[in-house]
């Protein structure tokens, strides 16, 4: 496999990765109040939560910012309870505020988000001098993968609501009071090294 697949390969298995579900929980509880009829929405909002984590994932590979991996790496659950709080506020699904606060959310813990994946990716290259090929091929992994998480939870959403008719509001605040317990557990589980 040539370097350009390698690191796309990489960013794509990386995000699909059962040990990073952390990342997957949070695409979960940021995009599980929309249907296939919000995708307008839905591309904003995906598009907010790119933005911010191409951003610090690209500083930090190239080592113009650096932070505490312990830190970064408790703080990426943080965003899963504060994400999954802000679910609970929903009361309709009209979406008509044209910036709601979920893509200010997006965007500002997507930056923690890229610096959880920089630590990844730094750790695959090691010293290659040339770095800007793999940060975009793994960049692009990434988005591949997250693309792929939305379009499953958007079924998963279809079948619960469309098919199975589960109320949405309910709907969304279950999954979301599922996803805030798994990383509330994780968040204590994290903080210890931060206290040592």
């Amino acid at each position: 496999m040539d370097e350009i697949g390698m690191y796309l390969h990489l960013g794509f298995r990386h995000i699909m990765d059962w040990e990073a579900w952390d990342h997957v929980l949070f695409v979960l509880v940021l995009t599980i109040r929309y249907q296939w009829a919000d995708w307008k929405k839905l591309l904003v909002l995906i598009t907010a939560f790119t933005i911010g984590h191409s951003v610090t994932l690209a500083l930090s590979t190239l080592n113009w910012i650096n932070f505490p991996t312990a830190l970064i790496e408790f703080l990426i659950p943080v965003t899963i309870v504060f994400t999954a709080t802000s679910n609970f506020w929903v009361k309709n699904f009209d979406f008509k505020s044209k910036y709601p606060l979920i893509y200010f959310l997006a965007l500002f813990f997507g930056l923690i988000h890229g610096l959880g994946f920089s630590t990844f990716l730094k750790s695959m290259l090691g010293k290659e001098a040339f770095i800007l090929a793999p940060l975009f091929t793994f960049n692009l992994g990434l988005e591949l993968g997250q693309l792929l998480i939305v379009s499953i939870i958007l079924i998963i959403s279809f079948i619960f609501v469309s098919v199975l008719k589960v109320k949405r509001l309910s709907y969304v605040q279950i999954g979301s009071g599922i996803a805030m317990a798994f990383a509330l557990s994780i968040v204590f589980e994290r903080i210890v090294p931060l206290l040592k």
